[in-house]
């Protein structure tokens, strides 16, 4: 039976599976997402404080997004992460996540004043930032041989692959790769629905040194006012690497 056959005789059985496949939910996003907010995260003063600061300062409002932020969190302590490297510091807010869940934190950033901003809301953290653009700090990380138990990229869309491979490199076996906003480039650089077969999914698919998925998501940005597909890349390193 074709899969459209079954999912029809499932329906006939169970009318309110058509809520689920309702392609209208995209638009449910923006309350279940401020549920969730309200639901799951605690009160902390402390990315509250560096959300401010970094307005004050003119950063753009471009910091993960709390549940996000959450979701960090959750990994290093699941992971038992001890070292994170960042790429991508802009206000701290996500350096903020990793030190408090119990990992020592080295951040790379390209603009000063960001990096002064970061500095000022991480003070009293295991945080570390090191100025510089990624193609230049990375390289030197690796010739000291320096390995993390997470590599978290959230720099500019460019770039994604020299950035993978350096992440790889800088990566311990078993560690973990997220490298964000991933569909998102695909979309800014003409690479969802053309014609070319070549994109940062399939490179990173031939990459033998890690395992990855990509993991789909629905942001809701107040920036934005309409849910955006997005995903990011979620990677392990091999141990035989």
């Amino acid at each position: 039976m074709a899969s459209e056959e079954q999912l029809r005789a499932m329906v006939d059985q169970d009318k309110s599976l058509l809520r689920i496949i309702d392609f209208e939910n995209f638009r449910s996003a923006p309350q279940i997402d401020a549920q969730a907010r309200a639901a799951l995260l605690r009160p902390n003063p402390k990315l509250d404080a560096s959300l401010r600061t970094s307005a004050a300062h003119g950063l753009p409002p471009i910091s993960v997004l709390p549940l996000a932020g959450q979701y960090l969190s959750v990994l290093t302590r699941v992971m038992g992460a001890k070292n994170v490297l960042e790429v991508g510091t802009l206000g701290g807010y996500s350096s903020i996540c990793f030190a408090q869940a119990g990992a020592r934190v080295t951040s790379v950033e390209i603009d000063a004043k960001h990096r002064d901003v970061a500095m000022q809301n991480v003070e009293g953290l295991d945080v570390e930032v090191l100025l510089g653009s990624s193609s230049d700090v990375l390289p030197k990380l690796v010739e000291e041989g320096r390995k993390f138990d997470i590599v978290f990229v959230d720099a500019d869309m460019i770039g994604l692959d020299e950035q993978f491979d350096l992440a790889v490199k800088l990566t311990r076996p078993n560690g973990c790769i997220v490298l964000e906003d991933v569909v998102a480039s695909m979309f800014k650089e003409g690479e969802v629905g053309g014609h070319s077969e070549e994109n940062i999914l399939t490179r990173i698919g031939k990459d033998e040194r890690v395992d990855a998925t990509l993991v789909p998501i629905v942001t809701c940005h107040p920036m934005v006012p309409t849910p955006v597909f997005n995903g990011f890349i979620f990677a392990t390193v091999k141990a035989d690497s």
